[in-house]
């Protein structure tokens, strides 16, 4: 079966189109790096890790890549400069495929949780109502019934931007009044979401960075009181961030990591950055699957991560 079977053309155009800005800075640096030079020698390779590590791939990625790249050197004992990117591409892959986390197909839930539910976390400007917005927009596309719980009920405009998208996308939300406590708008929106026969459920939380205790603390609370409703849940808590702060992406999930058990990451705001790199280290460093990545506005620039495709977009032609 074609990759085009799960990943159509047109996600495709708009995967290269929102990685324009990362790729056209990638490749003028690798083009100095090599610049003068019809080898990959020890300058080369010297000058592509600075590539790297300043496209904000990070330092362990980076060594990692670099070294994948010498063995092969090694092999072949000789490697024309032409064929780097080329090069850079295949190891890459290689080297994200190797964590064997297995890729989505589609926006899909699994068939024996109903509802499926997902508690959604992040600070605040990383778009994380939007990319709840769109993940409902997929969801009901899919042909799911969709509930939203409005659960970040200290910041007055998180309530009613989330109910804008509800209304958008045509979802029901549940929602109580500012300063209403976190644990029991998710309490709500899981009995309501059941006695509906909802097959989604996306529990919006605070986006406030403030000390770990207190986000575990309340986190903790929210997964409590919602499994009086259903006992298994949240099967997932996703973790939004933004591209565009590069490096301070991946410590970020490394602080939410302390907090709470983060299983899924979504990645947004690639197309107005020249950091996408960031999503080859925090894809390669971190135990936690990268599930979506943002790279625009439209409903449709939600997409599925497919680490091959987003390598390829990255360093192709």
């Amino acid at each position: 079966m074609g990759i085009l079977s799960f990943f159509t053309r047109d996600k495709k155009e708009n995967l290269d189109k929102g990685l324009a800005k990362t790729k056209e800075s990638v490749f003028g640096k690798i083009t100095r790096a090599i610049a003068g030079k019809s080898k990959v020698d020890d300058d080369v390779l010297d000058n592509l890790e600075e590539v790297l590590v300043t496209s904000d791939v990070g330092v362990d990625t980076t060594l990692r890549v670099i070294e994948r790249i010498e063995k092969r050197i090694a092999r072949d004992k000789y490697i024309n400069t032409n064929e780097l990117t080329a090069i850079l591409r295949e190891e890459i892959s290689a080297l994200l495929q190797d964590n064997k986390i297995e890729e989505l197909e589609d926006f899909e839930i699994p068939v024996a949780s109903r509802p499926y539910v997902i508690m959604v976390v992040g600070v605040n400007g990383v778009g994380k109502t939007t990319t709840i917005g769109k993940l409902a927009y997929h969801f009901k596309k899919a042909g799911h019934q969709v509930y939203l719980g409005a659960a970040d009920t200290f910041r007055a405009a998180a309530v009613e931007q989330l109910e804008i998208w509800s209304e958008r996308v045509g979802v029901n939300i549940v929602k109580q009044k500012m300063g209403a406590d976190p644990a029991a708008v998710a309490y709500d929106t899981l009995a309501s979401a059941v006695a509906n026969h909802a097959d989604v459920v996306i529990i919006d939380t605070a986006g406030r960075l403030h000390n770990k205790i207190s986000l575990m603390n309340e986190l903790t609370k929210i997964k409590n009181v919602m499994k009086k409703i259903v006992p298994d849940a949240p099967h997932e808590v996703l973790l939004i961030l933004d591209g565009s702060t590069g490096q301070n992406a991946y410590n970020q999930a490394q602080e939410f990591a302390k907090a709470t058990e983060i299983t899924a990451l979504a990645i947004t705001k690639l197309d107005g950055t020249a950091k996408g790199g960031v999503v080859i280290g925090i894809s390669d460093q971190l135990q936690i699957p990268v599930k979506y990545i943002g790279i625009g506005e439209g409903l449709e620039d939600l997409q599925i991560f497919r680490k091959k495709e987003f390598v390829d977009s990255l360093f192709g032609e």
